[in-house]
This record gives structure tokens, C-alpha cells and sequence, in this order.
């Protein structure tokens, strides 16, 4: 994505931005473009560690310390907080109170910093964790039964709740959208059960065979990153009057399954193969949307998907062979 895309390219520099979590698979590609908006000055990328390709603003940040968010927050006049640190769907079944613990507790620390410090606007992302058996699978729609079945879904849940009490009593502006699987080049996958998307590239570009966690048939949502930020930008950015969801929007991209993502690998690797051997989170995948009613996000604030499987699967292609020093086959 290239600045050229927005919409909203003119922004006051007087705002400056926190991302939290800036080192995982949203972050890595969200702080690149709010540096390309804003100003490399303007966004502090921060994390538990430093990313060594990060050669912007960055702070070492356990935000589960809110002394430790407090000061940064105070240091470099941050006026806007995107908050991405999670222990994501899969990894969080490992050990659900530790994931439960760490997603509530920096959630709270954000909210409640934001709001002593009285700071613009935050942002928090939610899921189709956030779904259960209860919700229809197909379209699923923006109001519907939220009944998680796993503790990363239990922690968006709650959050959008948060979210929409901070914002009804306290008029604290926090926005969120519920993100499908999200698919991109930057980063290595995170510990989600839609991670089987962006892992498959790696091993066609490679040359290596792919055993899928998932069945062949699975059908999950799913959504190109360049479509995920941009997505998350135009939310952020659309006047404050317009957003009238404040739990968290539904968006929607793509929807596949392994096997029809398979195909689409084939026409450039004919010789790529995916080998199937579904494991606990198959019951995950099973308890989510196959596909996604966004219609609030498209009346509310204009959003709008720009890749479909062929173009997303061309692009991630050229992608990752540049950064394996490859030849597409």
C-alpha cells in the first residue's frame, strides 16, 4: 500500500502515535504506513523487544507495566494509542490463563491511560474469535450471539464491551474492527488458527510440500494486509460522527479454504502439493464465520476490499520470492 491510496494523506503533524505490539504480523506493516502518513517523528513503534530492521522511533515496552505505558506516553507526547499486543487464538489454548491475563491486562492499562491522559483516539482490534457456534456462519452479521470458544475470543469479547462502556460513560474515543485472518509478507505467522494461509506461501516459494492443519474444505474469512491497514487507517481517520458501532466493526476480505488456495498456488507452482492432517484447531476454525456481513463498515465509513484471492496470491508470490532471493518457477 502507498500513501497515493489514501484518502486522508493530509493530517496535522501536531498528532503522535504509539503502537503497541509493533513487532507482530499487524504491526510490522501498520507502523510502516503511519510512518508514511504521519512522519517517521511522529510514530513510536514499541515492543518487548527491538525489531532489528526497525530504524524508526522505537521503545522497549512491557505494556502490561502501566507505570512503564504511562511514561512513555508522557515522554513522547503521544496523542493517539494503536494497541496490538495479544496472545493470539491458537497459542492462547496452550495456556489460557497466562493469554486471558496479558490480553485483559494491557487492554486495561491502554484504556485507562487514554483516559486519565485524555488522549484523541485508540484503537484495539477485535476478531472473528470473537464468533461461537451460536452466530450464522454465513454472512455473519454485525449484531449477532457472541459465545467464543476460545479465551483469545473470550478477551475480544470483553474488550468490545470495554470498549463501548469507556466510550458511553467516559467519551473516550476507541475504535475496532473485528479483523478475518489476516494474510501478508512482512512477518512470520503469530500463533492463529488462520495462520495456515500465510505459512503455505512460505513453503510454495521454497519448494517445500505443506501439511495443513486444517481440512481441505475449511471456509474462513480472510483479508489481504494492504486491504487490513488500509482498512484500519480509514476507520481511525473518519470523523468521530460517523462511527456509530463502538464495539467493533465486522470486515470482510476473502473467503477460501485450503484447497481452493492450493489452486490458486498451483498456477504458478503446478507442482505444489498440501497434505492434510487436521489437529485441535480444526474445532477452532469450526466454531468461526465462513464469511462475513460488513455491511456497517461500508455504510458508516466507506470501506470497501480491493484484492480477491487471484490478485492477493499473485502479489504475496512476487513478494516472497524477492525476499528469498527466488525465481518464480
Amino acid at each position: 500500500m502507498t500513501i497515493s491510496n489514501l484518502h486522508f494523506i493530509n493530517n496535522m503533524p501536531k498528532d503522535k502515535i504509539l503502537v503497541i505490539g509493533a513487532n507482530g504480523q499487524i504491526g510490522t506493516a501498520l507502523v510502516d504506513s503511519l510512518r508514511e502518513m504521519y512522519g517517521d517523528n511522529q510514530v513510536v513503534a514499541s515492543d518487548l523487544f527491538p525489531a532489528a530492521e526497525d530504524k524508526g522511533l522505537f521503545v522497549t515496552l512491557d505494556a502490561t507495566n502501566v507505570l512503564a505505558l504511562v511514561e512513555t506516553v508522557h515522554k513522547h507526547n503521544i496523542t493517539q494509542i494503536y494497541h496490538l499486543a495479544a496472545v493470539l487464538s491458537a497459542k492462547g489454548e496452550l495456556d489460557p490463563l497466562r493469554a486471558w491475563d496479558l490480553n485483559m491486562k494491557t487492554l486495561f492499562n491502554v484504556f485507562e491511560v487514554s483516559r486519565e491522559l485524555q488522549l484523541d483516539k485508540v484503537f484495539f482490534p477485535s476478531s472473528i474469535a470473537a464468533f461461537g457456534d451460536s452466530a450464522p456462519h454465513y454472512q455473519t452479521p454485525q449484531e449477532t450471539f457472541l459465545d467464543p470458544t476460545t479465551v483469545y475470543g473470550i478477551s475480544k469479547v470483553a474488550g468490545e464491551n470495554w470498549a463501548g462502556y469507556y466510550h458511553k460513560r467516559y467519551n473516550l474515543d476507541i475504535r475496532s474492527v473485528r479483523y478475518p485472518g489476516v494474510i501478508s509478507y512482512q512477518s512470520m505467522p503469530g500463533g492463529g488458527t488462520t495462520d495456515y494461509a500465510v505459512e503455505i506461501y512460505h513453503k510454495a516459494v521454497l519448494g517445500e510440500e505443506f501439511t495443513c492443519f486444517l481440512k481441505e474444505d475449511t471456509l474462513l474469512p480472510m483479508i489481504y494486509m494492504d486491504d487490513a491497514i488500509r482498512a484500519t487507517l480509514e476507520l481511525m481517520e473518519a470523523p468521530a460522527e460517523k462511527i456509530k458501532v463502538r464495539s467493533a466493526y465486522n470486515l470482510s476480505g476473502i473467503s477460501f479454504t485450503p484447497e481452493e488456495l492450493t489452486r490458486s498456488i498451483q498456477e504458478y507452482y503446478p507442482h505444489f502439493e498440501t497434505i492434510y492432517k487436521p489437529d485441535y484447531r480444526q474445532a477452532i476454525a469450526d466454531s468461526w464465520p465462513k464469511s462475513i456481513d460488513d455491511s456497517a463498515a461500508r455504510e458508516d465509513w466507506g470501506w470497501k476490499p480491493s484484492y480477491d484471492l487471484k490478485s492477493m496470491t499473485k502479489v504475496m508470490i512476487e513478494k516472497l520470492t524477492e525476499k528469498y532471493h527466488l525465481h518464480i518457477a
